[in-house]
Formats: C-alpha cells, sequence, structure tokens
C-alpha cells in the first residue's frame, strides 16, 4: 500500500467542542490529562487498515482479547515542544519508530509502517496543536502503543492488532533529583529475553519490586544483571551513566537486556561533542562503590523520553549509602541545558533530531 494512499485516507474526526481551556498548564503533572484526539489504525488479514484520528474515548474490547491474557502489547514515548519561535517540533521521532517495530518484532506482531506512524503522528499533533505548552520543562508527550486484539485464548501470536497514538500534555516526570537503590534480588531481564523491548510485560514486572523500595524512601530501582547480580543495567524509567574521573560510563546495549534509549543516545552524541569520553561497556557495583571510595566517583544520573535528564541524590547497595552534592556537579547539568535547549529552538539542531509539525 503506497503512503499517499495512506495519508489520503486517514480520516479524521474532530471533536465538537476542545477541553483545551479547561487545563490548568502550570500545574501539570504527568500521564494524567489527554488530548482532545487519537490516532487509530487496524491489522486486519494482513493488511493495514485506513487509519482514523477520532476524539479521544474508551475502546471497547471483548474478555477473551488475547492481549488480556497473553501481554502482546508494545508501546513507545516521545515528546511534542513548542520552541520559542514558536513552532511545533517532534523530538527525534524516526529513532522511536525504528525501535517500535524491534519491539513488534520481539513480540511476533506486524511492524507498523512509517507512513502510519510518522505522519499519522505528525497529523495528529498538528490537529492538537494548542495542547502543546509552552511552559519550561514541559511538552506534549506521545504514547504510540500496539496490542492484539484476536477474541481467542489459544496461546499464540494475535492475527488481529489495533495501533494507536494518544497525547498527553506533561510537566516535569521527576520534579527532584532522584534516590536509587540498587537491586540485587529481583530480576528485570536476561540475555535473549525482553529486555531490549518495549514490551508492557518488562514493566509488569517491575511494579512489585518498585513500590517495596518506594515504600523505604526511594524513588526507582537500579537493576543489576540476572546472572550475577553485580553489573549495571537500567532504572525502571531510564538508562544509567556514571562518571568516574573524566569519563561517562554507561551500559552497553550488547547482551539485549536493556532499552537502546533515545535520550542515551542524544546524550552521548552531547557528551562526545563537549570532549568528554565515553565509555560504552559492562560496570559492575563494585566498580562504582571502589570509585566512591577512592574519590572517584563525581556524578550519576539518569537519562530517559519521561525523565530526560534527573540526576541520582543518593544511591543504596546493600551496607553502601552515597550521598551526592549535586550543586558541585558540572557535567549533566550542562549536557541538560545544551539538550533542553536543542529542543526548543534556543540552540541550533545541528543533529536533525527536531521534526517540525
Amino acid at each position: 500500500m503506497e503512503s499517499t494512499s495512506i495519508l489520503h485516507e486517514i480520516k479524521v474526526t474532530p471533536v465538537t467542542r476542545s477541553r483545551v481551556k479547561e487545563v490548568d498548564f502550570t500545574k501539570l503533572g504527568f500521564g494524567k490529562v489527554f488530548s482532545d484526539h487519537m490516532l487509530v489504525a487496524d491489522y486486519v488479514n494482513g493488511q493495514w487498515q485506513q487509519p482514523e484520528i477520532i476524539p479521544f474515548q474508551p475502546i471497547s474490547i471483548s474478555p477473551s482479547n488475547s492481549t488480556l491474557h497473553y501481554g502482546q502489547a508494545i508501546f513507545e514515548g516521545l515528546k511534542a515542544y513548542r520552541t520559542q519561535q514558536g513552532d511545533v517540533v517532534i523530538f527525534r521521532p524516526y529513532d522511536n519508530f525504528k525501535r517500535f517495530n524491534l519491539s513488534a518484532d520481539r513480540m511476533d506482531m506486524p511492524a507498523v509502517p512509517e507512513e502510519i506512524f510518522i505522519e499519522g503522528m505528525k497529523k495528529l499533533v498538528d490537529l492538537d496543536r494548542a495542547w502543546v505548552p509552552g511552559q519550561p520543562d514541559s511538552s506534549l508527550y506521545i504514547r504510540p502503543f500496539m496490542i492484539a486484539m484476536d477474541e481467542y485464548i489459544g496461546v499464540r501470536s494475535s492475527l488481529r492488532y489495533r495501533f494507536m497514538i494518544i497525547t498527553s500534555p506533561a510537566g516535569a516526570y521527576y520534579n527532584k533529583p532522584v534516590k536509587l537503590y540498587v537491586q540485587d534480588k529481583y530480576v528485570r531481564a536476561f540475555p535473549g529475553g525482553t529486555g531490549f523491548a518495549k514490551t508492557a510485560g518488562n514493566y509488569a514486572a517491575s511494579l512489585k519490586p518498585t513500590r517495596e523500595v518506594q515504600e523505604m524512601g526511594y524513588d526507582q530501582i537500579l537493576w543489576t544483571d540476572g546472572i550475577h547480580h553485580r553489573y549495571l543495567q537500567e532504572c525502571g524509567t531510564m538508562n544509567v551513566f556514571v562518571v568516574i574521573g573524566d569519563t561517562a560510563i554507561t551500559p552497553d546495549l550488547t547482551e539485549g537486556t536493556i532499552l537502546a534509549g533515545v535520550t542515551r543516545s542524544s546524550v552521548i552524541t552531547l557528551l562526545h561533542d563537549e570532549g568528554i569520553q565515553v565509555e560504552e561497556r559492562p560496570i559492575s557495583i563494585d566498580e562504582v562503590i571502589r570509585a566512591h571510595q577512592e574519590g572517584q566517583l563525581k556524578e550519576i544520573f539518569g537519562t530517559g523520553t519521561a525523565a530526560s535528564i534527573s540526576y541520582v541524590s543518593e544511591l543504596t547497595y546493600r551496607d553502601h549509602h552515597i550521598v551526592f552534592d549535586i550543586s558541585q556537579w558540572k557535567i549533566s547539568p550542562a549536557i541538560l541545558q545544551k539538550l533542553n535547549d536543542i529542543k526548543v529552538g534556543k540552540l541550533p539542531d545541528r543533529y536533525g533530531w527536531n521534526v517540525r509539525v
């Protein structure tokens, strides 16, 4: 099916009355308020059907829907920003598009065509551009997702699917530095598993361990590997960077146990441009503790679409408790400022990351 035919056939059913004036954009949380419209496209008989943009509303599924029983569901997260020039841009959507289809392949789901994912997203954001906030540290969060739609409880991959995009004006995910607990009891992912895929089951398995550490006073888990329980993987909502001496170290992607974060990739690029050495390699919690004892552990921060760059104020591993003086940090604050300035047009986008709507 040619892209032009799909795009020309996108049916738009606008809302009769926008809810945008009911929203206080100065008090945005995260993921609680949703824009006027959503995009829907169904996969039936081996073909993607005509996508539609319709008013945001509940969807109807059968109690026998196979997603409910076997968890065949994937999603992405990305953001649109209002630049200081007044434009609306989406940050690196093609990277999320590629990762979405990697997740789809791992979960045995059909690839979503670019003209539905990218062009449909641009059309949706354009329709709801009044929902893109202009306040500092705010954005329009974009959530593409796909679920199985078969009404069948036999164990097999579904034959029908639904792809959707919803959007939500959002403030900062974390409004303060985070406290991390290094997890060595529960396991997030193994080599050969689904750790690299943005699939619902990965997050479901993390909910109980995360609640337990939050009851202990921490914000998130820093996961370790499933074999040795020593090598850092990622946090619940972000990749992790450790600055030891003058080098920024982040776990590598070779084993397929962590998400290939788009913000992670952006930060690596900006670090290189600032002349900071970056190492993508296995790093153990023992190395982190040793660096702290030797006075070489300078910064720890997380990167993710929802969180952007989050400073780690405290880190606990067994009997080791590290408290950071963030006011002395230089690397991650500079990278965060540069990243934010590129997103909102204060700095030129030399990398082609911003896609104008």
